[in-house]
């Protein structure tokens, strides 16, 4: 494996856990943040893994469908893509009780692992 592609790899992990650790923190946004970060610099790896280059967008769904990833992943890409900006900007984020933001951590964090899951097939790990 190129080295640069197990960078992207381990930085998706470590973000990951971050997401758990915020979520037992009772961070919610940053559980969400980090869940979105790490499945982004997971399906970054894979794009630099089969030569498409590093793909410069934040959008979960463009990056999946730049690389064929199936509508399961796609859908777990697409559930991801709103937390990049309604967890940061507080003038973006809807009002939400903590029990549903936990919830969306929760999910966030789920839906992550799965898209890093599939990111580690299509990188042998």
């Amino acid at each position: 494996m190129k080295e640069e592609v197990k960078r992207w790899m381990e930085k998706s992990k470590s973000d990951l856990k971050h997401a758990k650790s915020s979520l037992k923190n009772k961070d919610f946004d940053w559980a969400q943040v980090a869940s979105q970060q790490a499945a982004e610099k997971a399906l970054k790896a894979v794009c630099l893994n089969k030569g498409i280059g590093l793909i410069k967008v934040h959008d979960l769904t463009i990056l999946g469908r730049k690389l064929n990833a199936p509508n399961d992943v796609l859908e777990n890409c697409g559930l991801l893509n709103p937390f990049y900006t309604a967890s940061r900007y507080p003038d973006v984020e809807e009002e939400t009780d903590e029990e549903s933001e936990e919830t969306a951590a929760k999910d966030a964090i789920k839906a992550a692992g799965k898209v890093i899951k599939w990111c580690k097939g299509q990188i042998k790990i």
